[in-house]
């Protein structure tokens, strides 16, 4: 059966997926899930593209992109955990985990940690640097594990189901999530403002 085409944007990775298959998609979710800018997420909803036309297995493609992204996103949690704050502090600006970044964020992840892991997973930028966070702030590792493997099985199951479903629909259904992921991350600000307001607030009365 000849591979069939991919719409719009998922376009470029059709000889990329063509041509090495589930072990592409391994590989870039992989990479992707440890800092790597590579587009993991793009070649997951390409993958299940191609599975809704009978060229992948559905199935497959889901436990790969799952166990790669568990995989990635622990490989990132022990380089934070073993690296530290100067790994972070040298090498983070390349996946946009600047200091200031980070500190905000350090004390986010001590108080609401799970919750982010699993969260970080739908948000660009997030869903690359949270392992390495995680490791950094000290987070328990089998904490971790656990929030980070419901993230992942969210996603790669939103994603599969719903790219071998809509076809050569996904693009829009994409840019469509893609919008209002920008109203959830404005949300998430607003929820971590409010934290540090309270916070400030506390302090100020215990003196």
């Amino acid at each position: 059966m000849s591979s069939p085409p991919l719409p719009g944007p998922l376009a470029h990775l059709e000889p990329l997926l063509g041509h090495y298959g589930y072990w592409a998609v391994g590989a870039v979710v992989f990479v992707e899930d440890f800092g790597v800018p590579a587009p993991g997420e793009t070649i997951l909803i390409a993958a299940g593209v191609y599975a809704g036309a009978g060229r992948l297995n559905v199935v497959a493609v889901g436990l790969i992109a799952f166990a790669a992204a568990v995989a990635g996103d622990n490989l990132g949690y022990l380089i934070g955990r073993v690296g530290g704050r100067a790994f972070v502090h040298r090498w983070g600006r390349y996946v946009f985990l600047t200091p200031k970044r980070f500190e905000a964020a350090e004390g986010f992840f001590t108080r609401h940690g799970g919750k982010i892991v699993t969260v970080a997973r739908f948000v660009e930028g997030l869903r690359q640097a949270n392992g390495i966070i995680a490791g950094t702030t000290g987070m328990h590792w089998r904490r971790f594990l656990a929030f980070n493997a419901l993230g992942a099985a969210l996603w790669v199951g939103l994603w599969t189901t719903l790219a071998s479903l809509a076809g050569d629909h996904i693009t829009a259904i994409y840019d469509e999530i893609r919008r209002y992921q920008l109203y959830v991350v404005l949300g998430v600000a607003v929820v971590i403002a409010g934290f540090v307001v309270r916070h400030l607030v506390r302090r100020h009365r215990a003196r």
